[in-house]
């Protein structure tokens, strides 16, 4: 049977395929390869990264509280985890690039147009939320739960707990910061007209207050602090999407 290309040979269909696996081995190496190495460099600062990640907490903390290590390696261990975690962030531009370089031969020239900037803007959007978290949301929930600590009990943090829970949040916001660029690929695709976007306005709300609710601590201000900045970034995602014509 001949292929669609004239090409009666097989394994002229099979070697795109191979070449397209090899190039994205390749690429996915130099994004490990990139993120070790910047882990090495981390890897010797692990204790002040640690320090400058735990400044929230530490000045919420009331007279008598401490950070303290409850496992038997968590003093070195937890630094170094955090280390990792810093040096895939600071690896993201690096590993968008990759993605871009391994995509691009397959979009038309007015794609190109669109999806470089998209890109660039979800990764500014991520740092941001990461951003916003630690100097906006850190030190009112830190406060908060401070505040409420029955009389008579010491806050005594884990600091493995403490990772723990501030890369949660620090991935929440970053992921929740990139509803703009979500909305725009939504309603570039085709998959969402803008019209069916707008009208479900008052879904994402309530949307966003729900995964609030879900992904921080259950207090109302960390709620509000993530639904408000989610719901302001959809309504600029549909102000953007005016602009955008979808894909046919």
């Amino acid at each position: 049977m001949t292929s669609p290309t004239g090409n009666d040979d097989p394994n002229a269909l099979e070697m795109p395929w191979i070449s397209h696996l090899v190039e994205l081995r390749a690429r996915i190496l130099r994004s490990v390869l990139a993120w070790l190495l910047i882990f090495a460099v981390l890897a010797f600062y692990a204790n002040p990264i640690y320090s400058l990640l735990a400044e929230p907490l530490k000045a919420h903390l009331p007279e008598g509280g401490k950070i303290v290590a409850i496992g038997v390696a968590s003093p070195f261990m937890t630094p170094l985890k955090l280390a990792a975690a810093a040096s895939l962030l600071l690896a993201v531009p690096y590993i968008l690039f990759q993605a871009w370089g391994f995509i691009a031969p397959g979009l038309y020239q007015h794609e190109k147009r669109l999806v470089l900037p998209l890109l660039l803007a979800s990764t500014v959007l991520f740092y941001s939320g990461v951003a916003f978290a630690y100097f906006a949301v850190f030190p009112l929930i830190f406060g908060f739960l401070a505040m409420t600590a029955p009389e008579g009990v010491t806050v005594m943090t884990d600091i493995n707990h403490y990772f723990d829970f501030v890369v949660t949040l620090f991935l929440a916001f970053g992921v929740a910061f990139e509803v703009p660029v979500a909305t725009l690929l939504l309603i570039w695709a085709g998959i969402v007209p803008l019209a069916s976007m707008i009208a479900a306005r008052p879904y994402v709300i309530v949307a966003a207050f729900a995964i609030g609710a879900i992904l921080t601590p259950p207090d109302p201000v960390s709620q509000t602090m993530m639904a408000v900045p989610v719901w302001l970034l959809f309504e600029i995602g549909l102000l953007c999407a005016r602009w955008v014509r979808p894909r046919t």
